[in-house]
């Protein structure tokens, strides 16, 4: 089954791209809304073929993500637009795409672009193999060196590995990734479940649009957000500081969770003066917890292993065939897991109903629930499916609707809360039982890296 990624900033184009090429039985690898957000996706998840808008907001266009994505990935790219002045079109000639459609468009034009591509692209590939075939590492045998017809082989994609990553709030975790790394998912969920918590939650930051999904819990002071500013890291330190000093007034029982993006590492030294203070506030008995993510696009290994010095959770980005997962449960209690992407995908999508309640703790609409799945588990769900869940729901009074302007909320009734929460502790009971969920797994008290 061929993988395609959908790129559009328009969320009804690819949600209705989704459902169709799901129909016509091909697998829609991820969905992205910019050029940027294009690459990290084309280059992680690696799809057999891009469907890419051109007009997009951000930095890059389509025609400059389709030619980064071809030159570095050679990926092909076949363009969706409603822009077929010849101007445009010269520019998209340029990157030597794999085919053009204009909007509107119907799933006979799609399908057609879809086949002649993937077509094009497999003659291209089968031409290069049989000029230039990628050899099988040859062992120093006797007769090494001469190479038998049965000898030779093709490098396979490596099987892509997901991260389970636990309960973020009992210690102080690093989290070191590069340009590629898409980070916003993971920042904006352990923002979430910091909220939860209660206590203080605190976000610096050197470039984020995240606040804007708090504007809320920022009013009520449930969040505050610090920007970092450029030769103004003194000012973070001072705020920590007295952050960390008022939770140790008698009677205090607050807790501090940061979360804290150095995403410019010019300051390091000042980096490495806020992260010993953290430590040495933590040892002090001050109950704080949460993320240091640092990108080390720009630094070398050495001022890697001064950063790490004293963190025992470390999770390190290693490229397009890792991802990271949060739990939104923790059951079970467990610092880190290594498991295939397939596997999420099977439980996720086979046992979808559980992970849509785990969802339903605030109002939210079924759009939010099917993109939610696809930033946190990187699995792409049917919106059908999940409006199905959602009805039955509704149907038997467990959610009600509220109107948030042009959005249709689902939220959970009363008896709904009540039910949700039975439903999700039925789960748990059932999987507990058929894992052995009473035997506790083995910890190491050493660092985790991946």
């Amino acid at each position: 089954m061929s993988k395609i990624l959908i790129v559009d900033d328009e969320a009804i184009i690819t949600m209705q791209l989704e459902e169709r090429l799901s129909t016509m039985g091909y697998e829609v690898a991820g969905m992205a809304a910019c050029g940027e957000e294009s690459i990290g996706k084309a280059r992680r998840l690696g799809p057999d073929l891009i469907l890419m808008d051109i007009v997009m907001p951000g930095k890059i266009n389509g025609i400059e993500a389709a030619r980064i994505i071809t030159t570095e990935l050679n990926i092909p790219v076949v363009f969706i637009t409603a822009y077929a002045d010849d101007a445009i079109i010269a520019k998209a000639k340029s990157v030597r795409p794999y085919g053009y459609i204009v909007k509107p468009f119907n799933e006979l034009e799609i399908k057609a672009a879809i086949e002649v591509a993937l077509f094009r692209r497999a003659a291209e590939q089968e031409e290069q193999r049989s000029i230039q075939p990628i050899h099988r590492k040859i062992s120093s045998s006797p007769g090494a060196g001469q190479i038998d017809g049965d000898d030779l082989t093709y490098l396979d994609q490596p099987e892509i590995k997901t991260v389970l990553l636990e309960d973020i709030f009992t210690d102080i975790m690093l989290f070191l990734y590069t340009d590629q790394a898409e980070k916003d998912p993971i920042f904006k969920f352990a923002l979430e479940e910091g909220i939860k918590k209660g206590g203080r939650n605190l976000f610096a930051y050197s470039h984020s649009t995240l606040q804007k999904y708090f504007p809320k819990e920022i009013q009520k002071h449930e969040l505050y957000i610090h920007r970092i500013k450029t030769h103004e890291l003194y000012t973070l330190l001072s705020i920590l500081e007295k952050c960390t000093d008022s939770l140790l007034y008698e009677g205090t029982k607050d807790t501090l969770q940061i979360l804290i993006d150095f995403s410019e590492t010019e300051e390091f030294d000042e980096i490495i003066a806020i992260k010993n203070l953290l430590l040495d506030k933590k040892k002090s008995g001050t109950l704080i917890s949460g993320m240091i993510a640092l990108n080390i696009g720009k630094i070398d290994h050495t001022l890697i292993k001064i950063l790490a010095e004293g963190i025992s959770r470390i999770i390190v980005s290693t490229g397009n065939e890792t991802t990271l997962s949060f739990a939104h449960h923790t059951y079970p209690i467990d610092s880190l897991s290594v498991v295939p992407q397939s596997t999420i995908d099977d439980v996720v999508k086979k046992l979808l109903e559980p992970v849509v309640l785990s969802l339903l703790d605030k109002p939210v609409s079924g759009y939010d629930i099917v993109h939610e799945i696809h930033n946190r588990y990187q699995v792409l769900i049917p919106q059908a499916r999940v409006y199905t869940l959602l009805h039955d729901l509704l149907y038997n009074g467990y959610l009600e609707i509220r109107i948030s302007g042009k959005s249709k909320l689902y939220c959970p009734t009363e008896k709904g809360r009540i039910h949700i929460s039975q439903k999700l502790n039925d789960f748990k009971k059932v999987f507990g039982h058929i894992l052995g969920g009473g035997n506790e797994l083995p910890t190491e008290n050493t660092d985790t890296r991946i």
